[in-house]
């Protein structure tokens, strides 16, 4: 489990396609603290931790399946890509966004990107099936970031980047056309189910 708190922006250091991806990701986590087998929110999805540099050469590498390639943006990753990352929730850590499980749903599309007062305000098209899961005032993870939503019309809908998380994760570099991981609700799709059955 995550929080939608992004921790460190890594970068792309190596892509290697046979069948999975198997990709390193540079950052600046000290990685011997990391366990392999260890999980990883990369860009939103959760990644099992197969190798890792030493305290000098700051790396760690992950095996990415095809499922997750299809239902990310990852299979559109290239050398030198910022990275969202998080490490997982420990017991006794502060919940500073909503509880993401880093599983992510589907990609999603930014329409618009546009400043407001000193934020930026974006408008994303989610899926269309997913587009029910999504609540003014709730909660979304995009490229695990967690994030409130402001407005819902139809598949569109609104949030707003304040300029902290601007800086600190990939958003700075967002634009319309930029496809993103999204992650819905967790509690949202739980209702959802329950008032269907």
């Amino acid at each position: 489990m995550f929080t939608g708190i992004v921790t460190d922006v890594g970068q792309v250091r190596q892509i290697e396609r046979r069948g999975d991806a198997h990709i390193v990701i540079a950052t600046r986590y000290d990685v011997s603290e990391i366990d392999i087998g260890a999980s990883i929110a990369c860009a939103g999805a959760c990644l099992t931790v197969v190798g890792k540099g030493n305290a000098a050469d700051r790396w760690f590498a992950t095996t990415v399946s095809a499922e997750t390639l299809s239902k990310t943006t990852l299979g559109d990753w290239k050398v030198g890509e910022p990275v969202n990352l998080e490490r997982p929730l420990r017991i006794g850590d502060e919940l500073g966004g909503h509880i993401v499980s880093g599983h992510v749903d589907d990609t999603a599309e930014i329409i618009r990107v546009a400043p407001e007062g000193e934020s930026t305000r974006m408008t994303i098209r989610a899926p269309a099936d997913l587009s029910r899961f999504i609540a003014s005032k709730g909660s979304v993870a995009l490229d695990g970031v967690s994030l409130t939503v402001n407005e819902v019309d139809g598949d569109l809908f609104g949030v707003n980047i304040i300029p902290h998380t601007f800086e600190v994760t990939t958003f700075g570099r967002a634009v319309a056309g930029t496809r993103v991981n999204l992650e819905v609700d967790l509690f949202a799709r739980y209702v959802a189910r329950l008032v269907k059955a």
